[in-house]
């Protein structure tokens, strides 16, 4: 019996910790409190200089890179 009093007891105890602060709180009540609409976002800026961004953007993958890599390697 000793040797489950203690877990019990554990157990109990956090159980009955927990389970108020799970629940609503009475004390606090928010009618005093006014929102107001935050300003809105200002728009993104423009990073690609005006230029048209192409419409189908091509797979990532080994081949694709390989062939960018040499088109960007200089000419012996």
């Amino acid at each position: 019996m000793k040797k489950t009093l203690f877990p019990g007891l554990l157990a109990a105890a956090l159980i009955a910790f927990t389970l108020p602060s799970c629940g609503p709180s009475t004390g606090d009540t928010n009618e005093d409190l006014v929102t107001t609409k935050l300003p809105p976002l200002p728009a993104a800026p423009d990073t690609t200089a005006g230029a048209k961004q192409p419409e189908a953007y091509r797979e990532l993958n080994s081949v694709n890179a390989t062939e960018d890599i040499k088109r960007m390697q200089p000419q012996m």
